[in-house]
């Protein structure tokens, strides 16, 4: 697992229905498997779970100071965008929004983790693309550690989704995990 470390960080994961965990028990999310994951040496790190279905990256960005102040996280997850994208909302104020997070972030001195996202194809190839190198763009920007897609390795594979073929079932949520923390364990193991 994960060891060596000296100081308990609070990693707070800022997204929407994908890290909220829609339609699974709040310990079967993938930011549950994180916390897990990160204690599997008693280091009692602290992993709270703030993403909210259906939030925006304008929602997040208006409750993120509340949190940020609540928490005094040590890390920043944030995986917002897709319901962005799913509503087709101008890719400019995306980028604005998550800019202005990962800026009220870095300025409570949490470290940020990025991850991206990617449409639909029927969402075309343009708007698709310009979507998910939105994402790529604000990481360089900030120079904050980025994960390209949260659901890399499975997203064509309707087994480890639900039903609505949007949320990653129980199955795939410790593949999230995977993929995440290549980009976030640095952070955390700096504390």
């Amino acid at each position: 697992m994960f060891s060596g470390l000296s100081h308990a960080a609070t990693v707070l994961v800022w997204g929407d229905s994908l890290s909220a965990g829609f339609g699974l028990a709040a310990d079967q999310a993938w930011p549950a498997h994180l916390a897990r994951k990160l204690n599997a040496d008693s280091t009692e790190h602290t992993v709270i779970n703030a993403s909210v279905s259906g939030e925006t990256t304008a929602g997040g960005r208006s409750r993120l100071p509340q949190a940020l102040a609540a928490h005094a996280p040590d890390v920043v997850v944030i995986e917002l965008g897709a319901n962005d994208g799913l509503r087709g909302l101008p890719l400019h104020l995306m980028r604005a929004n998550l800019l202005a997070m990962i800026d009220a972030a870095q300025a409570a001195n949490a470290q940020v983790v990025l991850v991206g996202m990617r449409l639909p194809p029927n969402y075309g190839p343009l708007y698709g693309r310009q979507f998910a190198a939105v994402f790529a763009d604000v990481a360089e920007a900030r120079a904050v550690a980025f994960v390209p897609f949260l659901l890399d390795g499975f997203a064509d594979d309707r087994a480890m989704f639900l039903n609505d073929g949007l949320h990653p079932s129980a199955a795939a949520q410790p593949r999230i995990v995977d993929t995440v923390w290549p980009a976030l364990a640095p952070l955390v193991s700096r504390r």
